[in-house]
């Protein structure tokens, strides 16, 4: 039975999740309580880390006045999607391109919220097979990629980046799909010469010497990206508008507090890694504000879901055009936007 950690208001809570929500993957619950009287959801991520951070500083701040939000940690590509499909969890954090996926075989889901507006992954070297120049089709040819499970929006980055160096994901390199949080191992470990890890594991790497720093940028390389949104049922939206509403007004507080209180957002993390070095932590926040991966009111572009929708069309995973309008509901930020 897979285990998970559920720890409350005073992190000293324990309860196992059914085998439902787990979907096949590893699941750890990391709920934060805010409003008592507030109706409950439950947020499926497909990774605990930083660049989801804002959601926790949401939580931890009590800025979500309307809902009570719990956690839980889902390491499997569509799991944490299934997890919404199923009734098990309220949203799901990911990609639109989730919700496209699903439109494709009959369900309906929408994001509503934006949270990480920029391909939060990079690629990064193992020691000894750095880059000496930016020739990528010649640098991974033949080489080991550590990467997310398929599907997952790290793993469609990767096989749209090949495709864009014309090269074969299936023939040309051999694509190592593990968890997130097992990238960094495969590297170290010499299974993979090249891992697209996300921080916190990027700083980790570097501070044990797996690899240097990242040598190609996707927040930079492919700009302005529906990357991380919060996406619920098109049901939800229809049957509990308010309840939607107030999480997403929620989210938009977090957001406009991260961006204006980077010391206070700071302590929250330490709290939420708290075995991650002070210095790492440090290091992985500058990159994070450095490289605009957070989205400063919530609202997901339509030049956002473009960038994500040309990466999975480019990738194989998506084999129709769907469009924003299909997938993307602003109508909860537009109307809570006036009044933040």
């Amino acid at each position: 039975m897979d285990k998970t950690k559920q720890r409350g208001k005073h992190w000293n809570r324990r309860q196992v999740l059914g085998t439902a929500l787990a979907a096949g993957g590893a699941v750890i619950a990391r709920p934060m309580i805010g409003r008592a009287e507030a109706k409950t959801v439950l947020i499926a991520e497909p990774v605990h880390g930083l660049g989801y951070l804002p959601l926790y500083v949401g939580m931890a701040k009590n800025l979500f006045d309307d809902v009570t939000v719990n956690l839980v940690t889902i390491e499997s590509g569509g799991g944490h999607t299934n997890a919404v499909l199923s009734g098990q969890a309220f949203a799901f954090i990911g990609g639109p391109e989730h919700d496209a996926y699903a439109k494709a075989k009959g369900a309906e889901l929408r994001s509503v919220v934006n949270c990480v507006d920029r391909g939060n992954v990079y690629f990064c070297a193992a020691k000894g097979f750095e880059p000496t120049d930016s020739d990528w089709p010649k640098y991974f040819k033949g080489k080991s990629i550590a990467c997310g499970p398929y599907g997952g929006t790290p793993n469609s980055i990767t096989r749209y980046l090949l495709k864009k160096w014309n090269l074969d994901a299936k023939t040309d390199v051999t694509l190592v799909e593990t968890a997130n949080s097992a990238i960094l191992p495969a590297v170290k470990n010499g299974q993979a010469q090249i891992g697209n890890p996300t921080e916190p594991f990027i700083t980790q790497g570097i501070r044990n010497g797996a690899w240097g720093e990242p040598f190609y940028s996707i927040p930079k390389e492919l700009g302005p990206y529906a990357y991380s949104t919060f996406n619920v049922r098109l049901d939800s939206i229809q049957k509990e508008p308010e309840l939607v509403r107030g999480f997403v007004r929620g989210m938009m507080k977090a957001l406009k507090f991260v961006d204006a209180n980077k010391d206070d957002t700071l302590e929250i993390a330490k709290k939420q890694f708290p075995t991650m070095a002070p210095d790492d932590l440090k290091a992985t926040l500058t990159r994070t504000y450095n490289d605009n991966l957070w989205s400063k009111d919530g609202t997901i572009s339509r030049a956002a879901w473009d960038t994500a929708k040309g990466v999975v069309i480019g990738a194989g995973l998506l084999k129709t055009d769907v469009g924003y309008d299909e997938i993307i509901d602003m109508s909860f930020v537009d109307s809570v936007r006036a009044t933040l």
